[in-house]
């Protein structure tokens, strides 16, 4: 198997993020946030990681940590709830339901998840954020755990129409009008419950939002983790304590330098995934800073995977329909006469067109042209300076074994 002449490494947290083989300092990445963000550690738990610092992420499957972590690389956003901790503040409304605080431990490992109460009168009983004013498609989530009562729903700030119905028993949900839901399981009975939906706030009915129910004045969910963001798929956890808090974009450019690159043939291969719902257009490439001599391969719309190849004789492209939130195996093979895309262990592509590259001495997590940044998960990048042989192309994309595959794409094996 030949090998490559860059590869991602996944080190230890906070380090640089990829390194050229053999190590010369060039192949790292210039990786930029501007502030704080949360990843789940090798222990499972949720946990801060400073700004400037990449973030390793850790697979969790059936709540437990298992197989390698990717990196995270993801789009600026702000968590508009002002205490996505502390359901007792008063920015908190509360209807029939009482708040007991810091009573279990929550999904960063202390005692700080908090429990709602629903009364013994017979009414709904809910909490809602009171200073909260928006009107567009959000994602709002909260971390649940069931303590004698097992549902519960996230529904819209003003009609109560759209939102999500959830289940904590058993790990289900039911959609509520423009409702699209979803649950992450972070074992110890928490789940991340996701609604994402046109609304105007957030509010939580527990046990639901249908005619009138009464509690037994002890039973209640436990909760912690609260966070609204304007967009249509949720992102990683941004904690608040008085305000709004914004997460910055995150960037990873300029790895490798001209005598790393070979302008006549190479294989541009990662382990990669973009965030589940995401449609807009997110890229990795090899390029001399513009467009206009690259190589580029992206996920463009709704599960669909692009490769376009710019250079001085023609353009070439292809594209192939992929679930996009799996971690798929992509390497692309340029050589004028000689193109293809291998996925999974598959040539899907081959095209016979004549290319002609020059001055290639960038590999970057956009277009070529700092567009269309990349966001989503990584797990490898490999850079071969040659054309490397089918054999070798159908290795270097296929799972070793059914564990493999399954854990890669966070399967659960029964």
């Amino acid at each position: 198997m030949a090998k490559p002449k860059l590869a991602l490494i996944p080190a230890a947290q906070g380090t640089k993020l990829y390194s050229v083989l053999p190590s010369d300092g060039v192949g790292d990445f210039t990786f930029a946030r501007g502030s704080v963000a949360t990843r789940i550690n090798a222990q499972g738990l949720i946990e801060n990681v400073a700004s400037g610092q990449s973030r390793l992420d850790y697979p969790l499957i059936d709540g437990v940590q298992k197989g390698c972590p990717h990196h995270i690389l993801e789009p600026a956003r702000t968590n508009l709830i002002p205490y996505s901790e502390d359901f007792s503040n008063a920015a908190w409304g509360k209807q029939e339901i009482t708040i007991s605080q810091n009573v279990a431990i929550s999904p960063d490992g202390t005692l700080n998840a908090d429990k709602i109460i629903p009364s013994i009168v017979s009414t709904t009983h809910q909490i809602y954020d009171l200073g909260l004013v928006v009107s567009q498609t959000c994602a709002t989530s909260i971390f649940a755990k069931a303590d004698g009562v097992n549902t519960f729903e996230i529904l819209d700030g003003s009609s109560a129409s759209n939102g999500v119905a959830f289940d904590l028993s058993n790990g289900t949900f039911t959609n509520k009008g423009s409702g699209i839901g979803s649950m992450e399981y972070y074992g110890n009975g928490w789940y991340r419950c996701i609604s994402v939906a046109a609304t105007t706030g957030f509010r939580i009915y527990c046990p639901s939002s249908a005619g009138t129910v009464s509690g037994d004045g002890t039973s209640g969910v436990y909760i912690w983790g609260a966070m609204l963001e304007a967009g249509s798929y949720p992102t990683s956890y941004i904690p608040t304590s008085g305000t709004a808090v914004t997460r910055s974009a995150e960037t990873a450019t300029g790895a490798g330098n001209a005598s790393t690159f070979n302008d006549s043939e190479g294989v541009l291969m990662a382990e990669i995934s973009r965030q589940d719902g995401s449609v807009s257009t997110t890229s990795w490439s090899i390029n001399n800073g513009a467009i206009a001599n690259s190589v580029n391969v992206y996920y463009y719309g709704t599960n669909t995977l692009y490769f376009d190849i710019f250079s001085g004789v023609a353009t070439v492209s292809g594209n192939i329909n992929i679930d996009t939130s799996n971690s798929n195996k992509i390497a692309l093979k340029y050589k004028s006469g000689d193109i293809s895309l291998y996925v999974n262990g598959f040539e899907l592509i081959t095209k016979t067109n004549a290319i002609s590259l020059s001055g290639l001495n960038d590999l970057d997590f956009n277009f070529g042209a700092g567009n269309q940044p990349f966001y989503g998960n990584t797990k490898q990048l490999q850079y071969f300076d040659s054309a490397i042989a089918d054999t070798q192309l159908e290795q270097l994309t296929s799972w070793q074994s059914f564990t493999d595959m399954a854990e890669g794409q966070l399967y659960t094996i029964e």
